[in-house]
């Protein structure tokens, strides 16, 4: 598998082909294409350089996805006895790369696979099958269909068939209990004194 291990903001991230990394905000937009050329390390299979402290002529070209904001953190300073209490909050800003290529003097940018034969032939397979099967028909009115009513799991865990008829409405299978009002305590009488 291979493999670099690239800086970008003063980090380290481990990039694989075809695979996304998140690193600092860049100021670029979405869509277009960045060359990260501090590569520390590549590794190709067995083969590992190592740079000293750059790998020469070996950058990794991605694409920035999209922009984002992480999650917030709470920086909370407190010092006791001197009325000092601060509260910040933070979110860093991020730019998600899909790594495309790694190495390489020009980014070769691959051609998609074409998908739009495979539909066209699925759909003429389809096309003969559709016209020999025959509608379902209806069923008349004011009778049950025949066809298998949905099975519904009720509270206590047993199952039941639910029945659909035209004439009649479902009620709900649920019913809810209403707990009794609490009664306020009466009040105290004070002690007679002699």
């Amino acid at each position: 598998m291979k493999y670099a291990i690239v800086e970008s903001g003063g980090k380290q991230f481990r990039a694989v082909e075809g695979g996304t990394i998140e690193v600092d905000r860049l100021p670029v937009e979405p869509g277009t294409n960045v060359k990260l050329e501090q590569v520390l390390l590549l590794a190709d299979g067995e083969n590992i350089t190592i740079g000293t402290p750059l790998v020469k002529d070996i950058p990794v070209w991605t694409t920035v996805i999209e922009h984002f904001r992480g999650p917030k953190v709470n920086i909370f300073n407190y010092s006791p006895k001197k009325r000092i209490r601060v509260k910040i909050g933070h979110r860093q800003n991020y730019s998600r790369l899909l790594v495309e290529q790694i190495g390489g003097t020009e980014f070769v940018k691959k051609e998609p696979v074409k998908v739009e034969k495979a539909i066209e032939v699925k759909a003429e397979e389809l096309a003969p099958k559709a016209k020999a099967e025959k509608p379902a028909k209806a069923a008349p009115k004011g009778k049950a269909s025949t066809a298998k009513a949905p099975v519904t799991r009720t509270k206590t865990g047993t199952t039941k068939a639910a029945t659909k008829l035209s004439s009649k409405k479902t009620t709900p299978a649920k019913a809810e209990t209403k707990a009794a009002p609490k009664r306020k305590a009466a009040p105290k009488k004070p002690a007679a004194t002699k």
